[in-house]
């Protein structure tokens, strides 16, 4: 057992705490993961909110360096990976290059459970749960099998790379892979945080030539215009809706992000003849959509999860983009020491800053 520090949740609703652990060995085809930068995501704050399967580990957008491999691994050690979502492998849309949509998804993402049912890590002799997304990157090692290890040909920023295994590759993948290129239409984002601005992103790679971006927060609609938004709206102040059809007339795609009832029914309401809109976001379960125009207008509602990326495939071409400076994401990422976690969680939940990523003391802080 190697001696780790995790951030750890103990008890029901409460936030992580961070901890001394040990993580096992990787087996078959794991590797073991030193972790030098994780990102926060809004998944990570709002299922620790409700997990009741404790004590766990969350954290699913890890970059790091693999410092031992299992018998079956494909990455080596020494190869720089990023971690994303987890997958079987096995079933038909794994088979069918739709890892995103693997039947054994829930289990393996999350449920924070592992293939072989092996606790991955303890403390004081305690399991704790350690397979959120296949990593639990929340710690200063993290376990991961091969199919959700990406290997990158080359070195990059590490706290640039973790975003690339979630947020980034759902936003920009909601557009590239999608809803397509469509370069003389319009298309507008409800909700500016990292997925949304990575979805703004998508849409100036995509060469949208109007791309609107809805949110409330002044300096998220900044930010915004700087990574390739043409306009934006401030929801509070006005009709967005309206605002929307001033702009554009009506928009071929629309993205959102925010899963608010009121907020689909404005996005249907923008949407032009034969419009689609990507739903990625997760929050009210239900709501009432008008199905009369949804039909009337030939409208597609698609529900995408980590952008129909796959990942093997797809991450290594968003850091083509990134090397390229299509994707700046620096511009989104405030990092923080891991020993500052408190910090950073407390920043994500407040919606203070837009992408907060742990630095570990293996590359400095």
């Amino acid at each position: 057992m190697l001696n780790a520090r995790a951030a750890v949740v103990f008890d029901a609703g409460a936030d992580p705490q961070l901890a001394d652990v040990q993580i096992r060995e990787p087996v078959g085809d794991e590797v073991l993961v030193r972790i030098d930068a994780v990102g926060i995501c809004h998944t990570d704050v709002s299922v620790a909110a409700r997990f009741r399967k404790l004590p766990m580990v969350f954290g699913h957008e890890g970059a790091g360096t693999v410092v031992q491999a299992g018998p079956d691994a494909t990455p080596r050690v020494g190869d720089q990976v990023v971690l994303t979502f987890a997958s079987c492998g096995t079933c038909g849309n794994c088979r069918s290059d739709a890892p995103a949509y693997c039947e054994h998804s829930t289990d393996l993402n999350m449920r924070g459970s592992r293939r072989d049912q092996f606790s991955a890590l303890q403390t004081g002799g305690v399991p704790v749960g350690g397979g959120f997304f296949g990593q639990s990157s929340f710690c200063t090692h993290a376990l991961a099998g091969s199919r959700n290890a990406v290997v990158l040909p080359e070195p990059i920023d590490p706290a640039l790379a973790a975003p690339l295994g979630c947020s980034v590759q759902t936003g920009v993948g909601a557009v590239l892979n999608v809803l397509g290129p469509q370069p003389a239409d319009a298309l507008v984002v409800f909700g500016a945080g990292a997925v949304g601005l990575s979805a703004v992103m998508g849409a100036r790679i995509a060469g949208y030539r109007t791309i609107v971006a809805v949110d409330p927060i002044a300096q998220r609609r900044t930010l915004a215009t700087e990574l390739g938004a043409t306009a934006t709206i401030d929801p509070t102040v006005c009709d967005a809706a309206a605002a929307v059809l001033e702009l554009t007339g009506g928009v071929a795609a629309a993205v959102d992000t925010t899963a608010r009832p009121e907020v689909l029914a404005t996005a249907v309401g923008v949407l032009r003849e034969r419009g689609a809109l990507a739903l990625l976001g997760l929050g009210a379960l239900t709501a009432e959509l008008p199905v009369a125009a949804i039909m009337g207008k030939g409208l597609t509602l698609r529900g995408v999860v980590e952008g129909d990326s796959e990942p093997q495939t797809f991450i290594p071409r968003l850091v083509d983009l990134l090397r390229c400076g299509e994707l700046p994401l620096d511009k989104m990422v405030s990092r923080y020491p891991f020993d500052e976690f408190d910090r950073a969680w407390a920043a994500a939940k407040a919606a203070d800053v837009v992408k907060p990523v742990l630095i570990t003391g293996a590359v400095g802080s």
